[in-house]
């Protein structure tokens, strides 16, 4: 996901609602997103509904519920899901 464009559409603070950036680093349960102005925001991935704009031009919209994890976790269980 780092690289990706990302717009939040749904979050429980309000606030971020709308927000807009680059997703910069990943943890377990956080994304980094940098905005257009260079402000970097922390958000967590359980709370949201995030639209992520694909190198292909697509959008993928997904809960953050499901991104939960570190990538090559989200790898190896994506593996087992498509055996």
């Amino acid at each position: 996901m780092i690289g990706l464009r990302i717009r939040v559409l749904s979050y429980t603070d309000e606030k971020l609602n709308g927000l807009e950036g680059v997703v910069v680093d990943e943890t377990l349960k956080t994304l980094l997103l940098e905005t257009s102005s260079g402000r970097r925001i922390r958000v967590l991935k359980p709370n949201g509904v995030f639209e992520f704009k694909l190198p292909s031009g697509e959008v993928a919209v997904i809960k953050g519920d499901l991104i939960l994890g570190r990538p090559a976790e989200r790898l190896k269980r994506a593996k087992r899901w498509f055996k």
